[in-house]
Order: C-alpha cells, then structure tokens, then sequence
C-alpha cells in the first residue's frame, strides 16, 4: 500500500450520512441537540478545511518564528477554551492559564523535537506545528479539569478553608491538599488514556500512518513518544496553573476572597 485511500468530494458529501444517527437520537429522546449538532458539523468542515489550505501555506515556510507566532496564537485560542469551559473559575487571570498552557507545550514539544525526534530543522513546519497541536488539545483539556476542580473545592469547602487562616495558617497551608486534587484531577484522564491505548483505542496519529502506509511498528513507536509527550506537557501545565494562580483565590491580605463564600451559601 503506497498512501492511504483518496477522499474525493463525493465521498466526502456522503460521509454526512453518518450524522444521520446522533441526529435522529436527539430528535427521538427531545434532546434539543440537533442545532447545536448541525452548527458543530458546519464548523468542523469550515474550520478544517481552512487549516488544510492554511497548513499547506505554512509548511513552504522554514522559519522558527513562523512556528513560534502559529503555537501562540493557537494556544491563546486554546486557553480561550479552556477558560469557556470552566466558568465556576471566573474571575481567574487569562494570562496565567496562557503562560502555564505556552510553555508546558513548549517545553513538551522542544525536547520531542530536538532530542526524540532529532527533526532536522527542529522547526519544520511540517513536523513541528502537528506535534505541538496534539500537546495543545490533550493539555487545554488539563488544565481546564484542574481550574474547575480547584475553584469548585475551594467553594465547597471555604468554611474548612476559612477556619485554617483563622486558626494561623498561610494561604498556601490552607489550601495545599485542595491544590493536589486539582493537579490530580487534569492528569488523570491522560494518566487513563495510558492505561488503555492499545487495547481499547487506536489513536489518530499512529492510525493515519499506518493508513499512510508506514510500518505499523513504527507507528508505535510515535505513537508512544506521542503519548508520553502528552503526559509530560499535562503534569507540566496543571502544576504550572494550579501554583500559579492559587493565590488568585486570595486578596492582598490573605482572606478568602468574597465571591468565592457568598458563591457556596445555599
């Protein structure tokens, strides 16, 4: 097998029929989901489609800056997405979100690049913006879990939180075992996904090689590298919010901060 098999229009126009099923269970079961389903398929086949002309254009360019403006614009719409999906934790500073977001991908993907994957340029466009984008979906979804998990916990237990300071304790004591449950809870959907890969899933990247036509052992190979990056740029990027931005839950004067209380009275 020289590639994997050709999509044409046709095909693709027919690929809509697979819709057909969530669409009849949301009809069916009164889910009101059939807009929002519609709206999504648009927006998958608009937005993928621009990002394959997109990429196409990119990757003619060899340029380390062309690759660092791609990743930070690509990671300030991730931390967007991150931050729409948690609006228990708002007011929370966007900057921290992005810069624990930046650099655990950075840091992640730089080391795959230079010393696993030995990329010659390290920034071809062509090698470096995939790797960087899997780190960025996997690690948006981290951190979201794990801001939500702090700011919910805090709420819930502001009482418990309260009655530390009263009692003498520093912010950071009275929140420690809090901000350990919300790393927790960002890594452990990757830390599952490790557990199952293989045996449950056929990931995307190694299944588009072996349909490339790449040989399947390594395609395994990256597709652990792949999975282990992941790992790393998640722990990396829930420790780097969660430490950052706890203090956020805090006024000046180390009381905690009033929204957060009045949030958790019935």
């Amino acid at each position: 097998m020289s590639g994997a098999p050709i999509i044409g229009n046709g095909q693709l126009l027919l690929s809509l029929a697979l819709l057909v099923l969530p669409g009849a269970v949301s009809a069916l079961l009164g889910l009101g989901l059939l807009r929002s389903l519609l709206w999504g398929a648009l927006r998958t086949f608009l937005q993928l489609s621009l990002i394959g002309y997109v990429l196409g254009f990119l990757f003619t360019l060899e340029s380390p800056l062309v690759v660092v403006a791609v990743v930070t614009a690509m990671t300030a719409i991730a931390t967007e997405a991150a931050m729409a999906r948690t609006p228990s934790a708002k007011p929370f500073p966007y900057l921290i979100s992005f810069g624990s977001l930046w650099a655990s991908t950075f840091l992640a993907g730089t080391l795959v690049l230079f010393a696993v994957i030995a990329a010659d340029p390290w920034y071809s466009p062509r090698v470096a913006i995939p790797i960087f984008g899997m780190i960025l979906g996997n690690a948006m979804t981290g951190i979201s879990l794990a801001l939500e998990r702090l700011f919910s916990s805090v709420r819930e237990g502001c009482d418990s939180v309260e009655a530390l300071l009263a009692l003498g304790a520093t912010p950071w004591e009275s929140v420690r075992d809090r901000v350990r449950q919300a790393i927790g809870a960002g890594m452990t959907p990757t830390i599952h996904s490790l557990m199952v890969v293989g045996l449950v899933s056929l990931p995307g990247m190694m299944t588009g090689q072996i349909l490339g036509g790449a040989d399947p052992l390594q395609a395994v190979r990256y597709q652990i590298v792949v999975m282990y990056m992941i790992s790393a740029a998640v722990a990396v990027g829930c420790l780097l919010l969660t430490l950052s931005g706890y203090r956020r839950l805090f006024t000046d004067d180390g009381a905690l901060k009033a929204h957060l209380r009045e949030s958790a009275r019935p």
